[in-house]
């Protein structure tokens, strides 16, 4: 009896997060109340606070269902992250964008996270959890990017401060971009947006130090 009881509590809980992707999705994350999840659910408004806090809780959960891109970016690479630094942050951003076209459930989160999060000041929790996915996802990547250069991946005298940022922001826009109106199949042209980006880091010239150094004066 205690098990199917957890079950219960377990399909409850999933059912309101669905209901959750669902109502977000249409209305975004700032205005509707949880009576509105709850009744989409088929369950009371205090059952949703039997599982869930408040709306920023619920909004965690539902991110967790997916990985984001700093959290993916951010997992262990063990001695492949010594060898081939610039071969993770690749196959990691094709995983993404592989999982992204061909997992709705993943378009749908994640539209909601960059389309539909309204980071106003009612959603502090919703947008400290957003800010500290993108830090995770800076500081991992310059860290990629460093090692790339050390390894002689990418030139020794990029000006990290400048490539990181732009390779980022340009990756995000690219994902953004696709989840605010789908077009070809993100998965394959991923590949082909990943190499271009790393192309014009690697030849770039106005990425070098000694360039910007020289233009200064």
């Amino acid at each position: 009896m205690a098990k199917r009881s957890k079950e219960d509590a377990l399909e409850t809980r999933e059912r309101i997060l669905d209901a959750a992707i669902t109502v977000f999705h249409q209305h975004g994350v700032a205005r509707p109340s949880l009576s509105e999840i709850a009744e989409l659910a088929g369950v009371t408004r205090g059952a949703v606070y039997g599982h869930f806090r408040n709306k920023a809780d619920l909004f965690n959960a539902l991110t967790e269902r997916v990985q984001l891109p700093g959290e993916k970016l951010c997992e262990s690479a063990g001695e492949e992250l010594l060898r081939d630094p610039l071969g993770v942050l690749r196959t990691r951003w094709l995983w993404l964008f592989h999982e992204v076209a061909s997992n709705r459930q993943s378009q749908l989160i994640l539209e909601i996270i960059f389309h539909r999060c309204e980071l106003v000041t009612e959603s502090g929790e919703i947008r400290q959890r957003l800010l500290e996915g993108h830090a995770e996802g800076i500081a991992r990547m310059r860290q990629l990017i460093s090692s790339a250069m050390a390894n002689g991946q990418l030139p020794a005298d990029l000006e990290i401060d400048v490539v990181v940022p732009m390779l980022h922001g340009a990756l995000i826009g690219i994902l953004e971009d696709w989840l605010l109106k789908p077009h070809g199949d993100l998965g394959q042209l991923g590949h082909r947006y990943i190499d271009a980006l790393i192309d014009m880091v690697r030849f770039s010239p106005t990425l070098r130090i000694s360039d910007n150094a020289v233009s200064a004066h």
